[in-house]
């Protein structure tokens, strides 16, 4: 009994700490490997290309022709995180736009009190791993609202999500 003392005076509380850590390190380990517990990669279920739309609204541009075009490579970053060039695969602009009311009707026209002030959705496409919570794109799941920067070599808009479209393998 008295050599059971000596021992317990002699442990500290940092090698307490370190007898813990060990254990719980291998019983998570233990419940991983007997698939009680799901890691990360096993709830990949498919890759699979995507298509996202990104609504850029009110970009204040004076060009004659809009920066972002179809065919061309954007450079995306996601959540304030840099991500890589995808390709652009459609851009639709339009003036910025308000209703005035003639008389009779409501009529949409032009805003004339912003006449360099766009409108734009641009569809970009790119591969993604798909879960059960949907596509994960550059470590980020895609859903509507996610704020996204389009960058090119002679712009730079923020915008957000509007639409993801999971494509079949088969097409």
């Amino acid at each position: 009994m008295e050599k059971l003392k000596k021992i317990i005076k002699k442990i500290s509380l940092v090698d307490v700490i370190i007898l813990l850590t060990i254990i719980i390190a291998l019983l998570i380990g233990y419940i991983t490997f007997k698939q009680i517990r799901q890691t990360s990669d096993k709830q990949i279920v498919s890759s699979s290309k995507v298509m996202f739309h990104v609504v850029l609204r009110g970009i204040s541009y004076t060009g004659t022709e809009f920066p972002v075009k179809k065919g061309e490579k954007a450079f995306i970053t996601i959540r304030n995180v840099p991500y890589t060039e995808l390709n652009i695969r459609e851009v639709f602009v339009q003036p910025r736009k308000t209703a005035v009311y003639n008389g009779k009707d409501l009529i949409v026209v032009n805003d004339p009190a912003y006449p360099n002030m766009y409108d734009s959705v641009v569809i970009i496409e790119d591969d993604a791993k798909i879960t059960k919570d949907g596509a994960v794109v550059g470590g980020n799941k895609l859903k509507s609202g996610l704020p996204v920067t389009l960058e090119g070599s002679s712009y730079k808009f923020n915008g957000t999500v509007s639409d993801v479209i999971i494509q079949n393998s088969g097409e």
